[in-house]
């Protein structure tokens, strides 16, 4: 049993200082990253470089002692693993080919052959092996079928998924399998990180709050269920964190509902609310608002205390309730980080 800080809270362990990392960690708001990135050409080149992305994994652990690390990757490289085609636009964010049909759900390729396309991943796992620190746990991650797929319906990000939805609803079937591939296909991925060296994995839902009622379930509930419950029959005891950001009251019985150990949260709904009504199930992360790494002073420092007082009485791994953003000042991650551990 490791004596990890990260690992022992999603035990269920109660610690009087909780672990912390953030999500986004590694990433434009370090100018540590933005050099690598520069060295890299491009972020797609920096994601399968697998030296200069265990690099960008690293350098926040190095400049704060963050509790974990977590692999820096994109959820959408395993739909370019599947065959769709990926690209940034500068300024604007991911482009995809999309899939609006049977026709390009056919074209993809299966869950067994993602694997050569994703092996510089798998071997920046391998490096932060070797590099973390000894007590510091190593996060594996995916996109959630779910978010993954409306990125690739729409071939980009959209504020509401209204293509994901309106294929949804005018082809249930070609979208229920587009959902069943993903899953399959992020099963064979995370397994294959956790081989690698992956202590923890996490299950990013970004767009989970825009489901409602039985799409909720079919579609983030029964996903998350079905990769858990077979990531866990591989890798016996393997801690898993799911996060159905903005899902509200499907927070609650989330992680019974999935077998999740932790239930990551978003700034959406209080601390006090979760503390309630999902931290009564087990582990919960969070959910200080990412905007306080903006603005920081007296009212970061309330909010930090007021959080983990929140959740003192039960298993907690302290987060932001999304990722950061690039206008963050870093000693204001100094600042969050030294009020959770000084009080």
């Amino acid at each position: 049993m490791s004596d990890k800080t990260i690992l022992r809270a999603l035990r269920g362990e109660v610690l009087p200082t909780p672990p912390v990392w953030m999500m986004r960690q590694a990433g434009r708001y370090l100018p540590e990253y933005r050099a690598t990135r520069a060295q890299a050409g491009d972020f797609l080149s920096l994601c399968y470089n697998s030296d200069l992305a265990a690099e960008v994994t690293l350098q926040p652990i190095r400049r704060y002692g963050f509790d974990a690390a977590i692999l820096f990757a994109d959820i959408l490289l395993l739909p370019q693993a599947l065959g769709a085609d990926l690209w940034f636009e500068t300024g604007e964010g991911p482009r995809l080919s999309t899939i609006t049909d049977a026709d390009g759900l056919r074209a993809l390729k299966g869950k067994d052959d993602i694997h050569d396309h994703l092996a510089p991943i798998y071997e920046t796992v391998r490096i932060l092996t070797r590099e973390l620190p000894r007590e510091t746990t190593l996060i594996g991650f995916a996109g959630a079928p779910w978010t993954v797929a409306t990125y690739m319906i729409a071939g980009r990000g959209t504020k509401d998924q209204g293509p994901a939805h309106a294929l949804k609803a005018a082809d249930r079937a070609t979208f229920a399998a587009l959902i069943d591939l993903l899953t399959d296909a992020t099963i064979e991925y995370l397994s294959k990180q956790v081989e690698a060296g992956a202590e923890v994995i996490k299950i990013f839902d970004s767009w989970a709050g825009s489901l409602k009622g039985q799409d909720f379930h079919d579609f983030a509930v029964a996903p998350a269920a079905r990769i858990i419950a077979a990531l866990k029959a591989r890798h016996p005891g393997l801690p898993i964190i799911a996060f159905p950001r903005e899902a509200g009251q499907g927070y609650v019985g989330f992680a019974k509902k999935t077998g999740a150990d932790c239930v990551a949260i978003d700034n959406s709904v209080s601390a006090e609310w979760a503390a309630e009504h999902v931290q009564v199930d087990g582990c919960v992360q969070g959910n200080l608002d990412p905007r306080h790494m903006v603005t920081g002073g007296q009212d970061l420092v309330d909010e930090t205390r007021r959080i983990v007082k929140a959740f003192s009485k039960g298993p907690h791994i302290f987060n932001l309730g999304h990722g950061i953003t690039p206008d963050a000042n870093p000693d204001n991650v100094a600042l969050m980080i030294e009020t959770i551990r000084k009080g």
